[in-house]
């Protein structure tokens, strides 16, 4: 038997999931499936990130561990707004081995159509991947071409002199010592491990 969890979300307090949970139970009867979880997200916008949603984050961990074979959603819209988190979100289940079932959709990985959308949707994430990374190598070289110094900006000689100095006497942690000198932790840490080279 195929067990199921539900994810249920409304995005005011003045709404409620119980109608998306009810129907959602009918198909799972209907299909002979088993609802061993149901995730609620109740008086949380779509939009906010999987942080911010305490039953989404639980679903996608539980996914993880393998509690569930499937997991059933009212809508798309459900899950999420932005089209970049839903997804990573559905890569990681089809990575993962779990099924999805998108009852306004009409969407069931279980069937060889909905098998082969799921399949395109993360033919798409990968050519949008491939797009961001043409896309920023492109603004990399232009930005060169311009004359542009690329990457951390360089402190002065006269700063890492005294750093240096400091961390050779000891005595002093490294965030005292990064507000002394007005850096980053990282850059004394970074002059610390060329002394420690």
């Amino acid at each position: 038997m195929r067990r199921v969890a539900l994810y249920t979300r409304v995005s005011t307090d003045h709404q409620t999931t119980e109608n998306q949970e009810r129907e959602l139970r009918v198909v799972a009867e209907r299909m002979g499936w088993e609802v061993v979880e149901v995730y609620r997200d109740e008086g949380v916008s779509g939009a906010k990130a999987r942080a911010d949603r305490p039953a989404f984050d639980r679903l996608a961990k539980d996914a993880t561990r393998r509690r569930f074979d499937m997991v059933m959603a009212w809508s798309v819209d459900r899950l999420g707004r932005s089209l970049q988190d839903l997804v990573g979100f559905l890569s990681e289940l089809h990575a993962l081995g779990v099924d999805l079932f998108l009852h306004q959709q009409g969407l069931d990985t279980t069937t060889p159509g909905g098998k082969a959308m799921f399949q395109m949707m993360g033919v798409f994430a990968e050519f949008e991947r491939a797009m961001i990374r043409d896309r920023v190598k492109s603004g990399l070289e232009r930005a060169r071409a311009q004359g542009k110094t690329l990457g951390r900006p360089t402190i002065a000689p006269t700063i890492e002199a005294a750093i240096r100095s400091d961390l050779q006497r000891g005595g002093v942690g490294l965030r005292k010592l990064a507000a002394l000198h007005k850096v980053g932790v990282g850059t004394v840490q970074r002059i610390k491990a060329g002394l420690d080279g």
